[in-house]
């Protein structure tokens, strides 16, 4: 310990604290003021001394300066330091001490407070891209390093106070006492184990030069022997094929440096505050209690190019390190690719169709990645959705995470779902061109710079849920209790992969936020004009919160605390809706600029209130029903929507959430329910309700009929007549038909993927069959739910999908 008189503590601490300012996390340090608390200090550092004096103080915690007492042992202070000046140097003779005096005595206990100290580490201030060049690192710092890291970064300060971990537990809490000598190994090495996982969760896992991760990659052997088929396949020279191999790594790999992040950092809290009104961080505590000794990936909807620069920085502003992102190739642009791979990103290429050679290297470095304990973050999407919904998983690189954990299993793998929800889009103008039918327009400099105009907009409200994490090892055992013991390949791994998308697909679902903007486009697309008057849209805008409020579709989704009120003025002030005023009561619509991208905010939350719906829809569209009919339709229609919405519930489950349903209905006056024959009928059609519960209805509709006309032209046509590229081709004229026919808005409708989405759902439930020419087949139970349709859809409609499925056959 440092030998310091009583005046001078007092006095250094004060010249500290002078320019010294910190984040302090110290929620975790809750202790037992019965027994003595030690701090544990990993680097001898005054500095770091001063600081924890001060902060046990501010924190309420019992003072690190105190003194300490444990059975015979004395210390002048209630704190030691783990790491001393030279590797060869004994160990603190506090800790010596604490030690020989719990071995000693079984009946005395001390609390130990890790304590993590980083200086240049704190999310919540800003500095320059100088001091970024030395902040904290894993390099251990010098008496000089430390005096310029206090200087420079002395006003960015992380501190976090960490759970006590009894000593006693850790000496006597085995199969039998430890003595004094093993005791004090293996209460240092789990300090020593408890000090890396607090740093790797705060500045990452300890990197070495990319280059040296290059050579390291190549000179394993799945990337040998693919380097030896590469020379056999083209006929060229082994180094020539290694050279090949070495292009494709450096490619790929990050050169991550953590004063780009700094900077990146600064950057992105100028423009957040520029852009948006905030961002709403839920549920940011399931990271953080999985963070240490556990490889993460974190795998968030795609719902805009904002996504990955937003999930990293909130991850960094909360202490952890930020994920390496898997980028496709097309960001890998002059300039703007080095500093993306400079901040983590690595990027692949969109297929690895006819370069085998590429696809080794690649699954080699996200190995690589995992067992070193990288963070990492990837769309299972794929692509951003245009639509809104969730799209359908892609396999790829969840496969190669899949089997990169099953070949090596040492570290636990845990997938983080992560739901990212927007009241306006940046790209939201061009998402509606797209749909329209216009080409996707590539990333560029010249986009990147347009891009720049939209700062000065304003964009509302960010949000971000954190859903329920998914433990690779347990998913697995659910899946197949030998999968250690398999072979990282073949249909079993394959079969996991896909259930394992699906699995995380609907635990994002879980997790999506009820916003405003959400909550308007469900209350005015449903009217025929996107316009309501005041009172009735404040009505229906109540509805949907008090559905939510009795029966919520997932504990981790999260409401919109706004009255209904508030949620309109909200909309107005993003220029959203606009109010007309009118003598016999004002009127609320969207805004002419808004009616095309306003379906997108809506079939964010659609699988929220997607039974809901599905209920109020078949009870308006036939006055009454009985209880049992009105369930069996709903589980018919169901097995069609739970594969597009991914939603959360078996059939079991279902008719108990149909149950929950029906008595909010009831309660509100959607519906009464006549007792005790159980069936249910609309109120009255000159009431304020019956045009409210045709309007709920209303919502899903388009996508009702969507599924209906795929499944009439299906019947039409036949098993075995028509390939998927067809289907989906002609589903998509029709449905653009049926828009300009029958109102459906032309921004949910045109976009093939939508399509191709319920297809490829189909598929993977089995209810239809690709054979090897690639032909659709399927049998009885795929049109099952057709005959629900006469039960959902308004009679013109069925004629209009008949009448052109019909057509199309003939």
């Amino acid at each position: 310990m440092f030998d310091i008189s009583g005046w001078f503590v007092p006095l250094a601490r004060r010249v500290l604290y002078a320019w010294v300012r910190t984040t302090v996390f110290a929620e975790a340090a809750t202790v037992d003021p019965a027994r003595p608390v030690c701090y544990v200090l990993q680097d001898r550092h005054l500095s770091n001394l001063l600081v924890l004096f001060e902060e046990s103080r501010r924190a309420g915690l019992p003072p690190g300066e105190a003194p300490l007492a444990c059975g015979a042992m004395q210390a002048k202070r209630s704190v030691f330091f783990l790491n001393r000046r030279h590797a060869s140097a004994a160990p603190s003779p506090a800790l010596v001490g604490l030690v020989k005096a719990v071995v000693a005595d079984p009946t005395l206990d001390v609390q130990l407070v890790p304590v993590v100290i980083l200086w240049g580490r704190s999310p919540a201030k800003q500095e320059s891209i100088l001091k970024a060049l030395l902040a904290e690192t894993w390099r251990t710092s010098g008496m000089l390093r430390q005096f310029f890291a206090v200087l420079l970064h002395g006003r960015q300060t992380l501190v976090r106070f960490n759970p006590p971990l009894s000593l006693r537990e850790l000496v006597h809490g085995g199969a039998s006492p430890l003595g004094e000598g093993l005791a004090l190994r293996k209460l240092s090495r789990v300090l020593r184990v408890h000090f890396r996982r607090q740093r790797e969760m705060a500045i990452g896992p300890d990197l070495s030069h990319r280059n040296t991760q290059v050579e390291v990659l190549l000179a394993s052997e799945p990337v040998r022997a693919a380097i030896a088929a590469e020379a056999s396949r083209r006929g060229i020279s082994g180094d020539e094929a290694r050279a090949r191999a070495q292009k494709f790594a450096l490619e790929i790999a990050s050169d991550y440096s953590y004063g780009v992040v700094r900077a990146m950092e600064l950057f992105l809290s100028w423009l957040w505050e520029h852009l948006y009104d905030g961002i709403e961080v839920q549920n940011f505590d399931v990271v953080t209690r999985i963070a240490p000794g556990q490889g993460i990936v974190y795998v968030p909807c795609h719902r805009s190019h904002i996504d990955y620069l937003l999930l990293s920085y909130l991850i960094y502003r909360n202490g952890l390190t930020p994920p390496h992102i898997a980028a496709g190739d097309n960001l890998d642009m002059p300039l703007v690719g080095p500093l993306l791979r400079r901040g983590g990103a690595f990027f692949l290429r969109r297929s690895f169709k006819g370069e085998p050679l590429y696809a080794a290297v690649f699954d080699e470095y996200l190995y690589l990645m995992q067992t070193r304990g990288f963070p990492i973050e990837y769309f299972i999407e794929g692509g951003r959705s245009r639509t809104g919904r969730t799209l359908t998983p892609k396999a790829g690189i969840l496969g190669m995470s899949v089997r990169s954990f099953v070949r090596s299993h040492s570290r636990p793998l845990v997938f983080v779902p992560v739901y990212i929800g927007y009241e306006r889009l940046i790209e939201g103008q061009t998402y509606v061109r797209e749909l329209a039918g216009r080409p996707k327009q590539g990333e560029s400099l010249w986009q990147l710079a347009k891009s720049v105009r939209s700062i000065r907009r304003v964009f509302g409200k960010v949000h971000v849920n954190f859903g329920d994490p998914l433990p690779l090892a347990g998913f697995l055992d659910r899946h197949d209790g030998d999968w250690r013991t398999l072979p990282a390949d073949g249909e079993w791994l394959r079969a996991a992969t896909r259930n394992a998308a699906g699995e995380l697909a609907k635990r994002i679902n879980e997790a999506a936020v009820i916003n405003p903007v959400s909550l308007i486009a469900l209350g005015l697309l449903a009217t025929p004009e996107c316009t309501a008057d005041e009172y009735g849209l404040r009505r229906m805008i109540a509805h949907y919160q008090a559905v939510d409020a009795a029966a919520p579709y997932s504990p981790q989704r999260i409401a919109c605390t706004l009255d209904p009120a508030q949620v309109i003025a909200h909309a107005a002030r993003l220029g959203i809706v606009e109010e007309i005023q009118h003598p016999f009561g004002n009127l609320v619509r969207v805004v002419d600029a808004q009616l095309e991208v306003l379906p997108y905010f809506r079939n964010n939350v659609l699988h929220l209130f997607a039974v809901p719906a599905l209920v109020a829809c078949l009870l308006g569209n036939n006055r009454s029903l009985d209880i049992r009919r009105l369930s069996d339709a709903v589980l018919g229609i169901y097995r069609l929507m739970r594969s597009e919405l991914f939603l959360r519930w078996s059939e079991e489950e279902l008719l108990a959430e149909v149950q929950r349903v029906v008595t909010v209905f009831a309660e509100r006056g959607l519906l009464i329910r006549t007792e005790p024959s159980g069936w249910l009928r609309t109120p009255e059609t000159n009431s304020l309700e019956y045009p409210e519960l045709l309007q709920i209805g209303e919502t899903l509709r388009p996508m009702l009929g969507r599924h209906f006309l795929v499944l009439a032209l299906l019947q039409q046509r036949g098993s075995g007549a028509q390939t998927r590229r067809v289907l989906e081709q002609d589903c998509q004229l029709l449905t653009q038909r049926l828009a300009l026919l029958h109102g459906f808005s032309a921004a949910e409708v045109a976009d093939r993927s939508v399509f191709a989405s319920f297809v490829a759902n189909l598929l993977d439930s089995e209810l239809l069959r690709e054979d090897d020419e690639g032909l659709l087949h399927f049998d009885e139970h795929l049109l099952g739910p057709l005959a629900y349709a006469e039960l959902v859809l308004p009679a013109d409609a069925r004629q209009a999908i008949r009448r052109i499925a019909v057509h199309q056959a003939t």
